[in-house]
């Protein structure tokens, strides 16, 4: 649904909404093949409501291409993540995934000490130089997390505050919790042509509003100016310079040419053939070779 936004104003506005197709616990806001071609680094989104088994069902499954990230807004995941170990991923803290040239994954978390789990997958296409490059994984808890006011930044920096995440420059990503009533501005560097939010509880008001299980796209130029309504808000809010590169996409991959996307499948396709003999070794849950 188009909203409108008024010419020559120095704030950004939403051009875009959408509320996804829901799927059992998960809701798809955003896949390559769609809103992903638009908002691109950013090219797929699922905010999932499930109870505490969630996480442990999700099985082994490979990616190419891309990075994946997975953030808790409500309870949390116990994670088993080498090198990082183990530990417990609640609100501000993140899984991240570079799968670069292919990884096999899907054990690493399992459901932590909450009845209830609420959060966000995202991934991110990735540059050329890094689409069929090494794997990077970290697990990283609430407390190495940095806070700019009422924004954890997951991804790149804000304020002053830089994430640990060895993301790639350019891309920023917050998590933002707003009391009632509370506003706040997100000012994206000049350079972030690409801005979008997704709203997992409670609602933003005014100019720029959304409601819980809605993700909307601003337009191009400007801070992004919101205000919570009467329950609060929790929400994520990416920006990032546009990128260039088409999407080329497989099964669980996204890479920016046919060659690349070939060359990912054919690394995960090997891998797979390994896994057996991993898993009668007790290898760790991420499996690169």
């Amino acid at each position: 649904m188009k909203a409108n936004s008024t010419p020559g104003t120095l704030q950004r506005h939403i051009v875009y909404r959408t509320r996804g197709q829901r799927h059992g616990p998960i809701t798809r806001l955003m896949s390559p093949g769609d809103l992903g071609k638009v908002v691109k680094p950013f090219v797929f989104l699922d905010l999932f409501s499930a109870d505490a088994s969630f996480a442990s069902a999700m099985p082994i499954h490979p990616h190419s291409g891309i990075a994946t990230m997975t953030v808790a807004a409500e309870g949390n995941f116990h994670f088993d993540g080498p090198p990082s170990g183990k530990g417990v991923l609640g609100y501000g803290g993140v899984e991240w995934m570079r799968a670069g040239a292919g990884v096999w994954h899907g054990k690493e978390m399992s459901h932590g000490s909450s009845a209830r789990i609420v959060g966000f997958q995202l991934w991110l296409a990735l540059p050329p130089e890094l689409e069929n490059g090494p794997v990077d994984s970290q697990y990283l808890e609430a407390s190495a997390m940095p806070l700019a006011g009422p924004a954890t930044v997951i991804l790149g920096a804000h304020e002053g505050a830089a994430s640990p995440v060895r993301s790639p420059a350019g891309i920023n990503y917050l998590m933002v919790t707003l009391k009632p009533g509370q506003a706040w501005t997100y000012s994206p560097p000049a350079s972030h042509g690409v801005a979008w939010l997704a709203v997992s509880h409670g609602g933003l008001t005014g100019a720029n509003a959304a409601l819980a299980g809605e993700m909307v796209v601003f337009d191009g130029a400007g801070p992004i100016v919101l205000e919570a309504g009467g329950e609060g808000a929790v929400f994520v809010i990416g920006s990032a310079v546009p990128h260039p590169h088409e999407l080329v996409t497989g099964s669980y991959s996204v890479h920016t040419n046919a060659r690349a996307l070939a060359q990912g499948e054919a690394n995960i396709q090997a891998l797979r053939a390994r896994l057996p003999g991993a898993a009668a070794q007790g290898r760790t849950p991420v499996f690169t070779g």
